[in-house]
């Protein structure tokens, strides 16, 4: 169930779990700092995950180009004379 945008902070609070309540009626000052520094690590480590999944995805598409050139000027090669 979605709580309403427009309730205030301490009906939305009343409307959330009793587990969920307990947790955050527990949390100090340094424990939302903390969570906050976390959240930030995690939408960083985000961002740096896809920039290596792309990385590795170039990274072997260039081998596979390479290599795809290399056999191609090969046959050109071979085509026009090669070693004789």
């Amino acid at each position: 169930m979605a709580a309403d945008e427009n309730m205030s902070p301490a009906h939305r609070f009343n409307e959330l779990p009793p587990e969920t309540q307990e947790f955050l009626s527990q949390l100090e000052k340094e424990d939302i700092k903390t969570l906050k520094d976390g959240l930030r690590l995690v939408m960083a480590m985000q961002t740096v995950g896809t920039f290596m999944k792309w990385l590795i995805v170039c990274v072997v598409g260039m081998f596979i180009g390479a290599v795809m050139l290399y056999e191609n000027a090969m046959k050109v090669y071979l085509w026009f004379g090669g070693p004789k």
